[in-house]
């Protein structure tokens, strides 16, 4: 298994308008993504997309429209894209992956390539996003028992307020080889 922080690069490319430092060349498959952290109620958790935001915990959410001749994908799990910057999807214009300003890992609306700017540019390190003081990812609880998905930042914004509530993870990558597993992430 490749760790999702060689993925992670080009996964968060779209909030860091300073230079990258690209991985090793390997080839990259769409993937899902499993929490890491030991004796933790997030370790082996996947990561769901619902509501643009990224959680451990909870379903993903699609959706698929009701129209003659397309058929549906299952739209039941999160499948990122080859290299980690958008999302596998049917839609056409795709789903991009991006920081948001609050430090949330999110992704675009369907149809949508509108990403809100940056409050200041990211810095990239090998294998991590160390961008805006942060150092990794970390999940925050929330009141409806999932854990949302941040970079590792001390200003986060996060669900219950309280920074020091959120867990960091290592975040594993695990090759995908289905089919396209979702229309668009709702």
């Amino acid at each position: 298994m490749k760790s999702f922080f060689a993925l992670a690069l080009p996964l968060l490319a779209a909030a860091a308008p300073a230079p990258i430092t690209e991985p090793r060349a390997e080839a990259n498959p769409n993937f899902n993504v499993m929490a890491i952290r030991s004796a933790s109620p997030i370790h082996y958790s996947q990561l769901n997309a619902a509501g643009q935001k990224f959680w451990l915990g909870g379903k993903t959410s699609s959706y698929c429209p009701d129209i003659d001749g397309i058929q549906c994908p299952p739209g039941n799990q999160t499948v990122l894209a080859s290299g980690g910057n958008s999302l596998d999807v049917e839609v056409p214009g795709g789903q991009q992956v991006y920081v948001a300003p609050s430090g949330a890992l999110s992704f675009t609306q369907a149809h949508s390539a509108n990403i809100p700017p940056a409050p200041q540019s990211a810095p990239w390190s090998h294998y991590t996003f160390n961008g805006w003081g942060a150092s990794g990812f970390m999940a925050c609880p929330t009141e409806d028992n999932r854990w949302q998905v941040f970079v590792a930042m001390q200003n986060a914004t996060v669900p219950q307020g309280n920074v020091s509530d959120c867990l960091g993870f290592s975040a594993m990558a695990l090759p995908y080889k289905g089919e396209v597993p979702a229309w668009q992430y709702a």
